[in-house]
């Protein structure tokens, strides 16, 4: 039996007494996917990982993606998506303004990721050694099960348009961003995806749409639209349903995209170094 302590929050659990940089047994590794499905986030303290036992471990849950944005992929390792505001050789190591806003990760793709695998390399820390640059979680499935019964059938059977587009330039400062090439917006034409999705391994209905990637609701009015929108943003927002992850050097981390949404807290700077790297697993159609 692994040793699973729970967040306290509405999702988010310790997973103690796992080092990923050793083989897992079979039935180890179903008790850490059952919990992942469970508490929708999962960590794991201390961990010790190389670039290949990360793609490894991921690899158990299923086929990893490769990231659109191939200038923030690790070199020599595709399948891992760097996020980092430091700078070498005159050049940003990974994508340093990314996830400043709710979002689930590829939301904005017909397949939609499964879940992201993040690795803690180095954590900022204000002046008396405190970690900065936490990350907020949100239960997309506590938000649908908090909506009024009525607004949970007006939803129903609804879609909503998702766009790379919109989310790629909302999270863009200043220059930090090149401009997407005709390659990349063909790669990520906009998609729509029911509101209320269906888990794809426990069922459990989820609000499946988030402020950053989430453009209109289809067959609405503009005004209308936005506006109920609006309204389900805040919703998913509320205190009640989200985890906050405040990092280690060393965090390996698991969330689940269909069941979770995330924002970064964007409260360090240069010379405060912040190094993470993700792996992205692959997903299916959203029903």
């Amino acid at each position: 039996m692994i040793d699973i302590k729970p967040s306290g929050a509405a999702l988010g659990a310790e997973i103690r007494g796992i080092d990923l940089s050793q083989p897992l047994d079979e039935a180890t590794f179903r008790a850490i996917e059952a919990a992942l499905h469970e508490h929708e986030v999962v960590f794991f303290r201390r961990q010790h990982i190389a670039p290949q036992q990360h793609i490894a471990f991921s690899q158990r849950f299923g086929e990893l993606e490769q990231h659109v944005r191939v200038d923030c992929c690790k070199p020599g390792f595709p399948e891992i998506f760097v996020v980092s505001n430091v700078i070498e050789n005159g050049k940003p190591i990974g994508t340093q303004d990314a996830g400043l806003f709710w979002h689930s990760d590829l939301s904005y793709m017909a397949k939609p990721s499964r879940g992201s695998l993040f690795y803690a390399h180095e954590v900022p820390r204000d002046t008396q050694g405190n970690p900065l640059g936490d990350t907020m979680f949100v239960s997309t499935t506590a938000a649908w099960r908090g909506l009024p019964e009525p607004l949970q059938r007006q939803l129903a059977g609804r879609r909503a348009v998702n766009s790379y587009t919109k989310g790629y330039y909302r999270d863009r400062k200043s220059g930090a961003r090149p401009s997407l090439t005709e390659k990349q917006k063909a790669r990520t034409p906009d998609v729509e995806h029911p509101i209320m999705r269906t888990h794809p391994y426990n069922g459990r209905p989820c609000l499946f749409v988030n402020e950053g990637y989430t453009a209109r609701i289809a067959g609405m009015g503009e005004e209308e639209s936005a506006a109920l929108l609006d309204q389900l943003f805040k919703h998913l927002a509320r205190p009640e349903f989200i985890y906050r992850h405040q990092w280690q050097e060393g965090d390996f981390l698991i969330w689940d995209n269909c069941a979770t949404q995330h924002c970064a807290i964007a409260d360090y700077e240069l010379p405060q170094r912040r190094r993470m790297e993700r792996t992205t697993l692959c997903g299916t159609a959203p029903f």
